[in-house]
């Protein structure tokens, strides 16, 4: 027996065209990726040129060092190296779009790739016994290296100026139930770098072909349908990409079809796990019965307690305190002359368990200022629990500039030397705040608060209440000595650009 289908039955299984971008995604996507290529291979002829100029004085240099008859010159050798180093960077997806652009991966592929070519020439070398000239390809390497890494920063530079002007941006459709949706719709927007503008959102309940409004970090996205009607959706506010989270209806079938269909629109597909704050570096890949699945390591609050954060600590901070006692000098003076009162102020924290402590400042508001905060909240509304003024005048002038660079904040590694601080941590809390904490919020009392934090270099006095407790908490769970250093470095930038201190 046999039959035909109908010409409405049959199915159109051929693979779309990948020639032509499909999407203005893929559009710039694809521009990116070429003018990254370009670089790379500039970067590495110019690595290797040098290489072989400062190792041999230029072209004219000895044979390579062979058991075979014919000789090989290193300019050859360089040609060869550069082509392979080219070919190894492509092979390894160093310039894939999921991984330019933004996060850690796009440098931990360079080096990989770059380790992997170097190691394959030393394993040559040994079973060929080819004797290359170490110098050589010791400056070639992280000059190579280097070039490579500074390149794709001023891409990434180039990238975030281009964002800013509402450029190289993907269109993201999100998908999900409304809670799970809106934490996914406030993640994008809280990350504009990233490169992710959401246009529409579609949750369960939404009716397709209706608009209304959903909130999410002060803005407002159009629920443009519901979960199962996300092609039409696409169509309607013109995504590039869907970003899905929890929702009951769609299972693994359906994801799969929903690929197949957004496909040949060239609309790249999402899948967020609905866990937030977890660093990279506690999530792991794996594929369990072709299923991928994430694990998640364990949070980090015993590491952070280590002997080697306290050690890091106490020597970094009596560091800190040698190289600038002269300015420490200079600042005590400028406030006690600027105004009545003591040079120190010492504030009462709550340290690590719930344990108290006196917190040292320099001293940048008037002496009676302490009498005046019930009365300043009451008039102006704060938040009895985390009570902030941008133009507080208990201030003095030159508390003011010495606040918006957080020089007050120096003598606080005497309070590392003793024990009671670390250099990195949680944002040192009030009684007032910690007897409002809840079961939650009360893990930020596991590590000892910190002169700075992540809160120090994402906004500062500028943050909200909950935006300034979800950093501590995904600082405490998250702890690294890598994440320690990258915030101390972080900020020295945000402190000298003087930005949200009041």
């Amino acid at each position: 027996m046999s039959f035909e289908l109908a010409d409405d039955d049959k199915l159109d299984i051929a693979p779309p065209s990948r020639s032509l971008p499909r999407s203005e995604r893929e559009r710039w996507q694809s521009e990116y990726v070429r003018r990254l290529g370009a670089t790379d291979f500039g970067v590495i002829v110019a690595a290797v040129g040098l290489a072989q100029v400062i190792r041999f004085g230029g072209p004219a240099a000895p044979p390579l060092a062979w058991h075979l008859p014919y000789e090989v010159g290193y300019t050859v050798v360089s040609v060869l190296l550069a082509l392979a180093w080219a070919g190894f960077l492509a092979v390894s997806n160093t310039r894939s779009p999921q991984v330019v652009g933004s996060g850690a991966e796009e440098y931990r592929r360079l080096v990989s790739a770059t380790l992997r070519l170097f190691g394959g020439v030393a394993i040559a070398s040994l079973i060929f016994q080819i004797e290359f000239a170490r110098g050589y390809l010791a400056i070639a390497l992280p000059l190579g290296l280097l070039g490579l890494m500074l390149s794709r920063l001023a891409w990434r530079k180039h990238a975030r100026a281009r964002r800013g002007r509402g450029e190289y941006r993907s269109r993201v459709l999100v998908v999900g139930c409304p809670e799970a949706a809106r934490a996914m719709a406030t993640a994008f927007s809280r990350d504009p770098a990233c490169g992710y503008r959401v246009v529409g959102v579609c949750v369960p309940d939404g009716t397709s072909g209706t608009t209304y409004e959903f909130e999410a970090l002060g803005r407002t996205f159009s629920v443009v349908g519901d979960d199962r009607s996300v092609l039409d959706a696409v169509r309607r506010c013109g995504a590039d990409t869907v970003a899905v989270t929890a929702t009951d209806h769609l299972g693994p079938i359906e994801l799969r079809r929903m690929a197949w269909e957004l496909d040949p629109l060239g609309v790249e597909l999402i899948v967020a796990p609905g866990v937030v704050d977890i660093a990279g570096t506690r999530l792991t890949n794996r594929l369990v019965a072709g299923v991928p699945m994430l694990h998640i390591a364990r949070p980090q609050y015993d590491r952070a307690k280590s002997v080697g954060k306290a050690i890091f600590d106490g020597c970094f901070a009596a560091a800190v305190l040698f190289s600038i006692l002269p300015a420490l000098l200079g600042i005590a003076l400028v406030v006690k002359l600027s105004s009545p009162g003591p040079v120190f102020y010492y504030s009462e924290r709550i340290g690590r368990g719930g344990k108290p402590f006196r917190m040292i400042k320099f001293r940048s508001m008037y002496a009676d200022a302490d009498a005046q905060v019930a009365a300043l909240i009451a008039g102006n509304g704060g938040n009895p629990v985390f009570f902030k003024m941008k133009d507080d005048p208990r201030v003095t002038p030159i508390g003011r500039v010495i606040r918006k660079f957080s020089l007050d904040e120096l003598p606080q590694f005497l309070n590392v030397l003793r024990g009671e601080m670390s250099v990195v941590g949680p944002r040192p809390q009030v009684r007032r705040e910690v007897d409002s904490y809840d079961g939650d919020m009360r893990r930020r009392l596991l590590v000892k608060p910190g002169v700075t934090g992540l809160w120090q270099v994402s906004g500062r006095s500028n943050l909200s209440l909950e935006d300034s407790m979800r950093l501590d908490l995904s600082y405490v769970e998250n702890w690294s000595m890598v994440l320690d250093l990258l915030l101390i470095a972080k900020t020295i930038g945000a402190v000298a650009r003087g930005e949200g201190a009041y």
